[in-house]
C-alpha cells in the first residue's frame, strides 16, 4: 500500500474536505447551470480555484412555442487549466474514496 493510502482523513473545518480532494478530481456546481470536472490544483478560502484538465457542462433551457414544452441542451467542451471565481461557485464534490 503506498504511504498515505487507505489512512483515514478527519475533516474538522468544511474547507478540510476540499483539502485533501487536491489533485483529485473533483465536480464543480457553478451559477447559471454550468458544472466543472477537474483535477484541483489550488484553492483559497474564498473558493477561487485552479482546475486543470476540466470538462465543461453548460445546460440551457428552450420553450418550445408549438408545444410549450422545455427542451433541455447540454453542451460540453474540454479546457486544459481554468480559474474559477469562487463567488459563482454553488458546491464542490471530492471523488469518491474510501475512507472519507
Amino acid at each position: 500500500m503506498a504511504a498515505g493510502e487507505g489512512e483515514m482523513h478527519t475533516v474538522m473545518e468544511p474547507l478540510d474536505l476540499i483539502k485533501f480532494s487536491l489533485d483529485e478530481k473533483v465536480y464543480v456546481k457553478m451559477r447559471n447551470d454550468r458544472e466543472l470536472r477537474g483535477k484541483l490544483h489550488a484553492y483559497d478560502q474564498h473558493l477561487n480555484m485552479v482546475l486543470g484538465d476540466v470538462e465543461e457542462t453548460v445546460t440551457t433551457v428552450e420553450l418550445d412555442e408549438e408545444t410549450m414544452e422545455e427542451i433541455f441542451k447540454q453542451s460540453k467542451r474540454s479546457i486544459p487549466m481554468l480559474f474559477i471565481r469562487g463567488d459563482g461557485v454553488i458546491l464542490i464534490s471530492p471523488s469518491l474514496r474510501v475512507g472519507l
